[in-house]
């Protein structure tokens, strides 16, 4: 039984084509790939590649300057952060909210819009395995290119589930029984009919958008379209802690807002979702709503 793709860059010692992350003694990182006959070179000088091909994960070794850095293998969530970028990349603590709560797994169906940089997709791809299928539209040809380069250096080549089509989603989706959408872009509800389509009865769609006006519009186009549940809305945030012995503190520092997510989940063909119970606080809508309940009458 042959490994899944790119799980034998995951162990064993260095090889040439690794990709290298260096931590020194400040805690900075230094990502490059592992090429025999090469140097590494910094400010506290350098030392030959050949040093780390062969030797086991977890290994130190010293520059000329003798300066210790610590040699390991990226994790996806360094990798993304640290690979070249045409887009704003999704970051890993909102990758891997998409992948729990959109419940991405093994062998499932999956279509993304908004490619952007290729961290989400890659996130995708090793959660679905290579007997699942993701598609994924990108509207720009030139951040298709970036993404693509991307996911193939993080695993080592092309990847067998993953197919990628510059264009429209809305103009060009031709996939049918999928499991989950992802949409990473300006305007999701554009794409919510082609999408409540393509979608399987108890699919998830989910979406990840920036801003609280595109959030409403999103959630609000979802109920009027019909054919999804209550769409659930969410943001996350991550403070890391400073642990030095009895210095137990929060950082100064935070990754606060980066976006918006919301899932909702398809319904079977010509079912109606139950009617909602809360009633919104008054003024919720504006004078100018034309949508569900815009006639004050008991809300959905």
């Amino acid at each position: 039984m042959s490994e899944p793709t790119g799980a034998a860059r995951r162990r064993g010692p260095f090889k040439v084509g690794d990709q290298v992350q260096l931590t020194d003694p400040k805690g900075r990182h230094y990502t490059f790939t592992l090429e025999a006959g090469k140097n590494f070179h910094t400010h506290k000088g350098s030392f030959p590649h050949d040093e780390l091909i062969g030797a086991p994960e977890g290994s130190v070794v010293r520059t000329t300057g003798n300066v210790a850095y610590l040699a390991l293998r990226p994790l996806l969530p360094d990798y993304v952060l640290s690979m070249p970028r045409g887009a704003a990349v999704v970051y890993p603590k909102d990758a891997g909210q998409i992948l729990a709560f959109a419940d991405i797994f093994p062998g499932a169906r999956v279509v993304e819009a908004g490619v952007g940089s290729g961290s989400l997709s890659s996130f995708l791809l090793r959660a679905i395995g290579d007997q699942g299928m993701l598609h994924s539209y990108e509207r720009r040809e030139d951040f298709a290119e970036i993404a693509q380069a991307n996911v193939e250096r993080y695993f080592g080549g092309p990847h067998p589930a993953w197919q990628l089509t510059v264009g429209d989603l809305q103009d060009n989706l031709s996939d049918t029984e999928v499991d989950r959408v992802i949409l990473d872009m300006l305007a999701p509800w554009e794409c919510l009919e082609a999408v409540s389509k393509a979608l399987v009865p108890g699919g998830i769609l989910c979406c990840y958008v920036a801003t609280t006006t595109q959030l409403a519009r999103t959630v609000e186009s979802i109920r009027e379209i019909g054919g999804f549940n209550e769409p659930t809305a969410w943001e996350s945030m991550i403070r890391n802690w400073h642990i030095e012995g009895l210095a137990v503190r929060p950082d100064h520092r935070m990754i606060g807002h980066t976006g918006f997510l919301l899932t909702a989940r398809r319904l079977a063909d010509g079912v109606e979702p139950p009617m909602r119970r809360r009633r919104p606080a008054k003024g919720a809508y504006g004078e100018d709503y034309s949508g569900p309940n815009a006639d004050g009458g008991t809300p959905r």
